[in-house]
């Protein structure tokens, strides 16, 4: 099993280029299963979960192809429609086949899904939206079987909670359904909005790209001929490293980068003092002299993005000043602060708030990655820890970020990946 070895530094300098979004692929990938004919999709990151996508097609009887900086995937030759447990098991985005499949084949079994421990992420709505197109659905075995013989119709949902996995689900099914669909309270996310531009793009009807109401005419179970598409940057990627720079008071330079989806993350940055030169693809941070309390409420897009929650934790261990950080997305999403404390960080846990008492001392020590993101928090306190931190089990850190050690090697960060 591999592992992060990192030095404390005083200061990074140079360029990262920004990798495609991890969660913009996935949905695009299962997008695929709509497709009349082979697909070619670039800017695709080097992730593992984007890996246990493509293997979860090729089981499905799917053709991918890797060519330089994009796959090609070819889902004319699918003759399964079961997506066995031990795929699924490790990445809850694997849900995001079971809207395509059924809408084209009529008939699907995925097993319930797993992927990292942060909290309840219920699947009711996703099935509760399928069965008002007219499908139905069974839990048996650990498996959500699925059929409709006919066909799925379009028609009105309301999600009563906007969830962004089920929003894309949704939008592919309908885009093979019978009739038009409307989805109320639609995930906003800039992933949603590329999977809902590509298949306008490839001829399919929707309006209302971007807000709260989507509007899909489905063709009747007509598949797509979907053309070729490049992957937007990945926010969550960008502000990951515009955290490294803000925490060790570093001039860095992103580079393959969508400022407008970081709005809220540049603007908690500039509260806690941080400054910044924009381009239309890049964004260059600056060095501050000191970091600023913050305090910070996650919430859906375009708000505060709890993908960013335990990067910012991390952040404001080096504030001068208390800052609260209230988690209202995931109940379990705090798991690293135990990890933090040990490196001498002075955090309080309420409920689904953090309290976080800056500036403090961190020392090197060896700490444990429970789940994606709160893996590269550990990595942004090592950066200004004094000693050796050793990051362990960072196959969680593996599933989201292309190269990471690489990439901050690059600017100057003392990080080694190791063999334990």
């Amino acid at each position: 099993m591999d592992y992060l070895k990192t030095q404390g530094i005083d200061a990074l300098n140079g360029t990262i280029k920004i990798s495609g979004a991890k969660n913009a692929s996935l949905p695009l990938i299962a997008m695929t299963i709509l497709a009349k004919s082979r697909v070619r999709i670039k800017n695709l990151p080097h992730v593992a979960d984007i890996n246990t996508l493509l293997k979860l097609l090729s089981n499905l009887g799917s053709q991918c192809e890797f060519l330089d900086d994009c796959v090609e995937v070819d889902t004319s030759s699918i003759n399964e429609t079961k997506a066995t447990y031990d795929i699924v098991k490790t990445m809850r985005a694997s849900i995001l086949v079971l809207g395509p499949i059924l809408a084209r084949f009529g008939h699907c079994e995925v097993s319930l899904p797993g992927g990292c421990a942060i909290g309840q992420r219920p699947i009711d709505l996703h099935l509760k939206a399928l069965e008002q197109m007219g499908a139905n659905i069974e839990i048996k075995a650990g498996y959500i079987e699925a059929t409709a013989p006919t066909g799925l119709t379009g028609c009105k949902i309301n999600f009563d909670k906007i969830t962004v996995t089920g929003t894309a689900n949704i939008v592919m099914a309908a885009a093979l359904a019978k009739g038009t669909t409307t989805i109320t309270n639609a995930a906003r996310e800039p992933e949603v909005v590329q999977l809902c531009e590509v298949l306008q793009e490839s001829g399919v009807n929707i309006k209302g790209i971007g807000t709260a109401i989507l509007t899909i005419d489905g063709s009747d179970g007509e598949l797509i001929n979907i053309k070729e598409f490049s992957i937007i940057p990945d926010r969550i990627e960008a502000g990951t490293y515009l955290c490294a720079g803000a925490i060790t008071k570093s001039e860095l330079t992103l580079t393959n980068v969508e400022p407008k989806h970081l709005d809220a993350v540049l603007a908690k940055l500039e509260e806690m003092g941080s400054t910044f030169t924009l381009t239309e693809d890049t964004i260059t941070i600056h060095p501050s002299q000191s970091i600023k309390p913050v305090k910070i409420v996650t919430q859906e897009y375009p708000a505060f993005p709890t993908d960013m929650q335990a990067q910012f934790l991390a952040l404001a261990t080096q504030a001068d000043g208390v800052s609260i950080i209230e988690e209202r997305l995931f109940e379990n999403r705090f798991m690293h602060v135990s990890e933090l404390q040990r490196m001498g960080a002075d955090i309080t846990l309420n409920g689904h708030t953090a309290t976080v008492n800056g500036k403090t001392k961190l020392s090197g020590t060896d700490v444990m990655a429970t789940d994606l993101r709160a893996s590269s928090a550990l990595v942004l306190a090592a950066l200004v820890s004094e000693g050796e931190t050793n990051i362990h089990r960072i196959y969680h850190l593996d599933r989201g970020y292309d190269a990471l050690e690489k990439k901050l090697q690059g600017v100057g960060a003392k990080i080694e990946r190791l063999k334990e």
